[in-house]
């Protein structure tokens, strides 16, 4: 397993140790943050407007390095063809996420991704993506920094 795949499977497990909750965790004292470190859920700040938003977990898509966000799709919201420069790795963590592969735009013809899912978009592929009747609630790993190049008509896009 690379260092990535490692790095992917580490912050799935921290991630599961976010959803703790109830009086057990609250009865005691907080771990001491030069050993762990964590954010609460109601702590997280969510960024993004329109159809998705998204809080950076682990470093920035937008800087060099490793970077591990959260992504939400809010359902009826859905992207229009897109290529990005760099592979990233996505785990379903609830709802659906649909994903199209092509360059032509018909939201009709995207897959479900349910929760629980591992899926790996390629540099350089189209494709388009977002939420139906539910949201998609993401964890998105990658490496930066990440450009997207948005395809005004179907001959921008490579396919």
């Amino acid at each position: 397993m690379n260092h990535l795949g490692k790095s992917f499977v580490l912050s799935l497990a921290w991630l599961g140790l976010l959803g703790l909750r109830g009086s057990a965790q609250d009865a005691v004292p907080l771990p001491d943050p030069s050993h762990v470190v964590f954010v609460a859920p109601d702590k997280m700040k969510w960024e993004g407007t329109g159809g998705q938003r998204h809080v950076n977990l682990v470093g920035d898509p937008a800087k060099p390095g490793l970077y591990v966000r959260l992504a939400e799709w809010l359902p009826g919201n859905n992207s229009k063809p897109h290529y990005h420069s760099t592979i990233r790795y996505f785990y379903v963590a609830s709802g659906t996420w649909w994903v199209g592969s092509s360059n032509n735009y018909d939201f009709a013809k995207t897959y479900p991704m349910r929760a629980g899912t591992f899926v790996t978009h390629f540099p350089g592929k189209a494709h388009f993506d977002g939420a139906k009747d539910e949201h998609g609630v993401l964890v998105e790993i990658g490496e930066g920094p990440v450009a997207t190049t948005q395809c005004k008509q179907a001959s921008d896009c490579p396919q």
